[in-house]
């Protein structure tokens, strides 16, 4: 057995697990996410394998601001994409906030709960 760890997902805060997690499942296309019972948590599966996007619910949830110093993003996702416009298209659909679109090859968006990231044409 390896003591060398595999990377398994990344967790969001936000304050409706379920919810974000359902922007995310129809951002990415994936198979529907496990809420549990009291929806304090919720997973999504890559249907392809590979990681897993999880979201915990966090009282007084605060999202970050982009760009801020005074409440920095943290971290961000970057989604690669063949077709930059038809994906912008489609994700201010689904609820997703345009904050920066100056960038040639990539965008920056924020989710329904304000986490930040970019799609990337790159």
């Amino acid at each position: 057995m390896s003591a060398v760890p595999t990377f398994g997902g990344v967790a969001f805060d936000c304050p409706d697990p379920g919810a974000l997690a359902g922007f995310y499942r129809s951002l990415l296309e994936w198979d529907e996410p496990k809420i549990a019972p009291d929806n304090h948590w919720a997973t999504l599966v890559d249907p392809r394998g590979g990681v897993r996007l999880e979201f915990q619910r966090v009282a007084d949830y605060r999202a970050p601001e982009w760009p801020s110093p005074d409440k920095p993003q943290q971290a961000h996702l970057d989604l690669d994409v063949p077709d930059l416009e038809a994906a912008h298209q489609r994700i201010l659909g689904l609820g997703a906030k345009l904050l920066d679109d100056s960038p040639e090859t990539f965008r920056v968006y924020a989710d329904p709960v304000g986490h930040p990231f970019c799609l990337c044409a790159c």
